[in-house]
């Protein structure tokens, strides 16, 4: 009977690893796909360098940001590659916060990004997460072990404005997507904050960014993203701090943030995180 049961049992675990290894090459093809629809989504960037004479007209708080962030002459940024570690609060109505790691890929011209991290909703049991907009398509696509999904939306204008409002919000990133010449409008709202609007297609966003006392990106709002609550995409405030900027490849970019929807009862944070690496890739 132990033989038998020792058979069993080496077949069960094989039948597992096997499961487990499908849904991780599965879950890669579909990154692999996904990446090169980013890649082949690029547009030709026009200037490929920053001039300072950009800042002519905009309001005082952006030309102070562009100033401490940027010097003149910077290339601009056509892609970036980054590694996150942090926690992510997987319920709307109680803190459940579960450690993540994730890479993210985004592209300038045309803006496009790709999100795709592990979280670990508990010991063995990984939920892996696409949230992306690539070619003016929002996705958010969520699966366990890679095999079976617990979210999978795609292809409505709801999920492409919110999903260009969060490439719009990480620009802080890549900040050379911010200038008027990659097609940002700015309006002033005071001396610390202002108004950009992007548009991709047919989908336009807007988002109030707010600096800090160094000029730099403290925060930025939109008064209306979609959050799923209880299955329904529901038009939120939404809000993300920036925060401990670094000097990286000529620009000083946020290495740490959070981002919070801003519910009737206040703020509920749901991302928390900080960059462990990030690569740039430049215009020629």
């Amino acid at each position: 009977m132990w033989k038998k049961f020792l058979w069993l049992t080496l077949g069960l675990a094989a039948s597992i690893a096997a499961a487990l290894a499908y849904g991780a090459y599965r879950w890669q093809s579909e990154t692999n796909a996904m990446h090169a629809r980013l890649e082949a989504g690029r547009l030709p960037m026009r200037p490929t360098v920053y001039q300072a004479s950009e800042l002519i007209g905009l309001p005082a708080p952006v030309q102070r940001y562009f100033r401490a962030a940027l010097t003149d002459g910077q290339p601009m940024v056509r892609a970036v590659t980054l590694e996150h570690t942090g926690t992510f609060n997987m319920s709307l109505t109680e803190p459940q916060w579960k450690p993540f790691t994730s890479t993210q890929r985004a592209i300038t011209q045309r803006p496009g990004f790709d999100w795709e991290a592990r979280i670990a909703v508990m010991p063995g049991l990984p939920a892996r997460v696409h949230d992306a907009y690539i070619g003016g398509e929002g996705i958010l696509h969520a699966s366990l072990f890679g095999l079976v999904s617990v979210a999978n939306m795609r292809g409505t204008p709801e999920a492409a404005q919110g999903e260009l409002l969060r490439w719009f919000a990480e620009t802080a990133w890549y900040p050379t997507a911010l200038l008027p010449s990659q097609g940002v409008t700015w309006k002033a709202v005071d001396d610390h904050s202002a108004t950009a609007t992007m548009q991709d297609g047919d989908t336009s966003v807007t988002l109030l960014f707010r600096f800090n006392a160094d000029g730099l990106i403290e925060s930025m709002r939109a008064e209306a993203r979609g959050a799923l609550i209880d299955g329904v995409n529901v038009p939120t405030p939404w809000e993300g701090r920036w925060s401990r900027y670094e000097l990286r490849d000529g620009m000083r970019v946020p290495m740490e943030g959070e981002v919070a929807w801003m519910l009737p009862a206040g703020p509920w944070p749901y991302w928390r995180g900080r960059i462990t690496s990030i690569a740039y890739a430049f215009a020629p």
